[in-house]
């Protein structure tokens, strides 16, 4: 029996990286697909799937895609614009999951939803030689006018993703499991 540090699933999530550098090899039709239906099979909160994903691949819509949302405050993540593809993951807003659920709960849950089917989207990409990044600061406002998004869809994320000649060798440092996670009673500080 294969042990858990040992399994092809810890492999992936920790070979998993942020890749901020990447080839400029396009990203075959074929790769996003496979990406984008992992993602599609997430689970969410009442079934409600309330992920739309919007891809750029086009190099052309791109550049202008990414001069306009990595401009001013947001040039630090200007790095993104160099990835062969992004793609908007925008949520379509169920009234009963997601108002109501957040009116008695407190608690958004297309940001849950949209946070696990992104997740499967990056680690097959990651199972398929393709890096990925994860980006939150680019001008949602000019995102949303450059392609025109209605209201019914909230941005929540966006994703770089791409080939990469070299992945990071440093490590992250990570708090140890008994810090983080207790058995029937709170612990820590």
């Amino acid at each position: 029996m294969t042990s858990v540090a040992e399994s092809p699933f810890r492999r992936l999530i920790e070979d998993r990286k942020s890749i901020r550098r990447y080839t400029d090899r396009p990203v075959e039709r074929e790769v996003l697909l496979q990406c984008l239906d992992a993602a599609r099979i997430a689970p969410s909160a009442e079934n409600a799937q309330p992920w739309r994903f919007l891809v750029i691949d086009d190099p052309e819509i791109k550049a202008r895609f990414s001069n306009e949302v990595f401009s001013g405050i947001y040039k630090v993540s200007k790095f993104a614009a160099q990835a062969p593809v992004l793609i908007l993951l925008l949520a379509r807003l169920n009234v009963v999951t997601h108002h109501i659920g957040r009116q008695v709960q407190n608690i958004h849950f297309h940001y849950i939803d949209i946070g696990i089917a992104g997740q499967h989207l990056v680690l097959q990409a990651e199972e398929l030689g393709v890096g990925s990044c994860w980006l939150g600061w680019f001008s949602v406002k000019k995102a949303r006018r450059f392609f025109s998004i209605p209201p019914k869809y909230k941005i929540i994320s966006m994703l770089a993703l791409g080939y990469y000649e070299k992945k990071p060798s440093r490590e992250r440092k990570r708090r140890p499991l008994e810090e983080i996670a207790w058995f029937n009673r709170l612990g820590g500080s």
